[in-house]
């Protein structure tokens, strides 16, 4: 049986439109049996780093699947429990902390949220058939391990191929790109672009390696200016992007400088200006300046409970608890038991069959754990504030 919701629904089902944030109570750490028919409770897990140098996506993420429980703590006739584990951005953490979730009788995990600690995670779950949903985790072999993990973003090669084809769109000839390369993600998405760019025609005159923990990036981008680029392509996270983009627009460099969606929170003032961001753009799922109604709902209640907006990691975090949590719904409706073993696979059927509409778009799988979605490209007004440039649909 197949479930799908409009974005009013969503928030109905979450418990956001019909009253406030304040009264559910979540219970997370949660240890015990797994769920049964006399006890009508059912354990999610919510795996990611909430401590640690990349701890603002985990937690991103956490507050996401807390707000989708926030009002409705219970799937059906069962209430949920939340069993939150910290792996601190650390693969071996996040198999410690896999493993605690399983001893706890967890029925679905949220999560991992980077990609190395997703790999690890998905690889050690095949063989508990656990429906894991992750976030976040954009590599490509996350899902490649088994049928039961799914992703409510989108990929690295498919970020690199958009905004090849966006690079195409505005007509830059020419791209220079700078990318972490000791860094997965980074080198990832910069291989995928530089694919697709020749595809088109794209010129790819200089690639431009650095290491974590560089600050300064002024010899790569004197060489790439040096090559009479159109564009520069920056496939990094924000703190790293953010100084790029400055040290670029320093050394006079006034073209479009563009990126993915590690870019996220890079408009926050902390690491390149107003003025600096200007002609520049990346693609992400989500934005809070987005106006549609359904984005807006979610924002307000994003406030309400956390009092600051949410970012691309907050909705994608409420989105994959949303895929999850109709999986779990959908093999409930079909008669399964929790307390069986077949009931996961269940839930992982449910999933790949259903389709969601969620914060960041419709959502659903077609053959694999990769979602169909459209994805936005974001560009920035005169005082830094994001807006939707255009849409790309799936």
């Amino acid at each position: 049986m197949t479930h799908s919701l409009s974005r009013r629904d969503l928030f109905k089902f979450g418990g956001l439109a019909a009253a406030g944030l304040g009264g559910a109570s979540l219970l997370a750490g949660c240890g015990g049996t797994s769920a049964s028919s006399s006890d009508k409770t059912i354990k999610i897990g919510v795996l990611g780093p909430f401590s640690g140098s990349v701890a603002q996506y985990g937690i991103a993420c956490r507050n996401g699947a807390e707000l989708y429980f926030a009002n409705n703590p219970s799937i059906g006739d069962y209430a949920v429990e939340l069993d939150e584990q910290d792996e601190k951005g650390d693969a071996t953490e996040a198999l410690n902390a896999y493993n605690k979730m399983v001893e706890d009788g967890v029925i679905g995990i949220i999560g991992d949220v980077t990609s190395t600690p997703s790999i690890a995670v998905a690889q050690a779950s095949v063989a508990d058939n656990l429906p894991c949903v992750t976030p976040s985790a954009t590599a490509a072999e996350v899902i490649s391990f088994g049928p039961n993990t799914f992703r409510a973003c989108v990929t690295d090669p498919f970020q690199g191929k958009v905004m090849a084809d966006f690079a195409q769109s505005q007509g830059w000839k020419s791209v220079g790109t700078i990318y972490n390369n000791g860094d997965d993600y980074s080198t990832g998405v910069n291989g995928a672009f530089v694919e697709e760019a020749g595809k088109k025609g794209i010129s790819v005159p200089q690639q431009s390696g650095y290491q974590d923990g560089d600050v300064d990036f002024n010899s790569q981008l004197t060489t790439i200016i040096s090559a009479g680029v159109d564009a520069i392509f920056c496939p990094n996270y924000y703190q790293d992007d953010g100084k790029i983009i400055t040290q670029a627009r320093q050394q006079g460099f006034s073209g479009p400088i563009f990126g993915v969606d590690g870019w996220s929170n890079i408009a926050s003032g902390q690491y390149a200006s107003a003025a600096d961001l200007q002609n520049c753009y990346y693609c992400c799922s989500f934005v809070a300046t987005n106006e549609d109604a359904g984005v807006q709902e979610f924002v307000k209640a994003y406030k309400e409970k956390f009092n600051e907006d949410p970012t691309n990691f907050c909705a994608l975090g409420y989105d994959a608890t949303n895929v999850l949590a109709q999986g779990i719904k959908g093999a409930l409706d079909a008669g399964g038991d929790p307390a069986k073993d077949d009931f996961k696979q269940a839930v992982i059927d449910q999933i790949a069959k259903g389709k969601v509409q969620g914060v960041t778009g419709a959502i659903s799988y077609d053959g694999t754990g990769d979602p169909v979605k459209s994805t936005l490209v974001i560009s920035f007004d005169a005082d830094g504030t994001e807006k939707v440039f255009t849409t790309i649909d799936a």
